[in-house]
């Protein structure tokens, strides 16, 4: 098989792989409501801790984190660059927030970019994962640990891994669009905290 068909079957597989909803199928496996359609509405870790508790939100986590990372593992395995491997994680983190399997209604894929980080560069990944857990034990919202990771985020992959920039900066604008309401919600002093 050609390089460019090898790379055409990664970006794809990627992306049907990152369609798969940790969420949804936890939920549905557990007999908890519909993350799309209770709590928050987004089905992700931080909305099925709130509707089904840690153990779900903890296999919810490990699910679409683990969408970031086997993609790109395999891809390293066919010897990809590191801009292909980004793109394949950029693949990855598009199906979350956009899955096939689920009528396109993803989440907001902090998750899934962080698997992707991580395997990209362990280093990145760990600094990204701090910081979020830095600014979400400061304040106890959720939102204000994303939004302080994805912002650093690129600058970080710049300093370490600069071949992968472009993909971390494109799934860094996408994820902080996704938090818009959260942002409008922070700004209004209404944006709901952790106990």
């Amino acid at each position: 098989m050609s390089p460019d068909l090898i790379t055409c079957a990664a970006l794809i597989l990627a992306y049907l792989l990152g369609s798969v909803s940790a969420a949804i199928i936890v939920c549905r496996l557990m007999g908890l409501p519909d993350p799309r359609t209770d709590g928050s509405g987004n089905p992700g870790t931080t909305n099925v801790l709130r509707i089904g508790g840690k153990p779900a939100a903890l296999l919810t986590l490990a699910g679409d984190m683990l969408k970031g990372v086997i993609p790109v593992l395999v891809a390293r395995e066919y010897g990809m660059s590191d801009v292909l491997l980004s793109a394949v994680g950029v693949a990855a983190f598009l199906g979350h927030l956009y899955p096939v399997f689920f009528r396109f209604e993803g989440g907001k894929g902090v998750a899934t970019a962080f698997g992707v980080m991580l395997t990209l560069h362990w280093g990145l990944g760990a600094a990204v994962v701090l910081l979020w857990v830095g600014a979400f034990a400061l304040t106890r919202i959720s939102s204000v640990g994303a939004i302080t990771a994805f912002v650093a985020a690129p600058f970080l992959a710049g300093w370490l891994m600069p071949e992968t920039v472009v993909g971390i900066a494109v799934m860094s604008v996408m994820l902080l669009a996704r938090h818009k309401t959260n942002i409008l919600a922070l700004v209004k002093g209404t944006e709901r905290r952790f106990k």
